[in-house]
């Protein structure tokens, strides 16, 4: 059965889209930013968006059953190359030891605020 998941993000709502999608034991959570959408304030820190953004990522999961272990394919998008080392940091601290497919695009975003944006599809009841 299909569920649509919401942070409650002006962002969703603007833009017609859930933040994730759970369709049986498969949760596809939308590209997801550092925002943090209680505030609607983000960092300046590339390494804090990436942590804000697992934050978001992991709450999404939770409303759908899953955890950050269930993840088993991801993507980064970064505008600027310079960030990474700072944000590759973090995605070794979250994901060591989960290991997920992984492909990381250095391409433009829709805010210029924005250092990094995280997308992920996670299996329930698939993680280590």
């Amino acid at each position: 059965m299909r569920r649509l998941i919401s942070s409650g993000s002006t962002f969703e709502a603007e833009g017609g889209y859930s933040r994730a999608v759970a369709d049986d034991d498969w949760v596809f959570v939308a590209g997801t930013t550092g925002f943090d959408y209680a505030r609607m304030t983000i960092a300046e820190d590339p390494a804090e968006q990436a942590r804000q953004a697992f934050r978001n990522i992991a709450s999404a999961l939770a409303e759908a059953g899953a955890t950050l272990t269930d993840v088993v394919r991801v993507r980064y998008y970064v505008p600027n190359p310079a960030d990474w080392p700072a944000i590759v940091l973090v995605l070794g601290e979250v994901f060591g030891t989960i290991r997920p497919a992984a492909t990381a695009l250095f391409c433009g975003l829709v805010d210029p605020r924005m250092k990094v944006e995280i997308e992920a599809t996670a299996r329930r009841g698939g993680g280590p």
